[in-house]
């Protein structure tokens, strides 16, 4: 039996965590406190999944990305603690105002801080960790910028500023140096992110990025899952408008994003 799941594996064929490598999704699940109102948003069945399947209840999940807080919502489904730290002041406050009311569900520390300034995120996560009593959290889940393809702030350490991978790259991993240290050893952590278009052909941002971490972190990768969701506003004219103009050139349109899963060995 798993160490690292509350997967009952008696019951494994009525099981709903999908073990392929490529996630086929028709629309996005927008139950409780989801809402699609922030673009570059992840759906929430990505979480959900990764959540389930590698850690178990009452355990705390990390994020660097916190967006409009669809993991935490997850981790409130699901019974698990939550650190989340975002850069953008509207989108931490709007996530706050969503968590204002609950009642119940304390098991959270929301940070406006920038994942690049190690001393603030080191500080941040440790007070987080003494409220938990815990010395480390049980997984990362990591959704970055695709570069700049979506602005999110207008500030200047904002990795969605940032056009050129080289420096994307350097920078995530200032990120993953930053939040890896606090996972715990033999544990799992995951990256959801897609591909770009520059400069009249693709930029494997992805694979850049997979690279990167198997190269400077002491991991082994456990999965490359590939996704697509039919109903993401992003892919509602592929067969129209979007169709005509990739047949009338030479690309082909996106419906792909990538989820990195690794095991942390160190």
């Amino acid at each position: 039996m798993p160490k690292f799941n509350d997967l009952n594996l008696k019951e494994w064929k009525n099981c709903d965590i999908n073990t392929d490598s490529l996630w086929l999704i028709s629309e996005r699940d927008k139950s409780g406190k989801h809402k699609n109102i922030y673009h570059g948003n992840f759906i929430p069945q990505i979480p959900y999944q990764l959540i389930k399947r590698y850690t178990k209840e009452n355990e705390i999940i990390l994020e660097p990305f916190m967006g409009s807080g669809t993991t935490l919502f997850e981790c409130e489904r699901l019974n698990r603690k939550y650190i989340g730290f975002d850069i953008n002041e509207e989108m931490v406050e709007y996530v706050k105002n969503q968590m204002e009311g609950d009642l119940f569900y304390k098991d959270y520390e929301i940070f406006l801080t920038n994942s690049l300034d190690k001393e603030a995120v080191k500080e941040n996560i440790e007070n987080a960790l003494n409220r938990f009593n815990s010395k480390k959290v049980q997984f990362v889940l990591m959704h970055p910028p695709y570069m700049d393809i979506v602005k999110f702030t207008n500030k200047q350490e904002d990795l969605s500023q940032i056009d050129n991978i080289q420096e994307f790259v350097e920078k995530f991993k200032i990120v993953c140096e930053n939040f890896l240290e606090f996972l715990e050893k033999n544990r799992y952590f995951a990256v959801v992110i897609g591909d770009v278009y520059k400069e009249s052909e693709v930029k494997p941002l992805g694979f850049y990025i997979m690279d990167m971490i198997k190269r400077n972190f002491d991991v082994k990768l456990k999965g490359i899952i590939v996704k697509n969701i039919e109903g993401n506003r992003g892919k509602l004219g592929s067969g129209g408008i979007w169709r005509y103009r990739a047949l009338s050139s030479d690309y082909y349109i996106f419906k792909h994003e990538y989820i990195f899963v690794f095991k942390k060995d160190f």
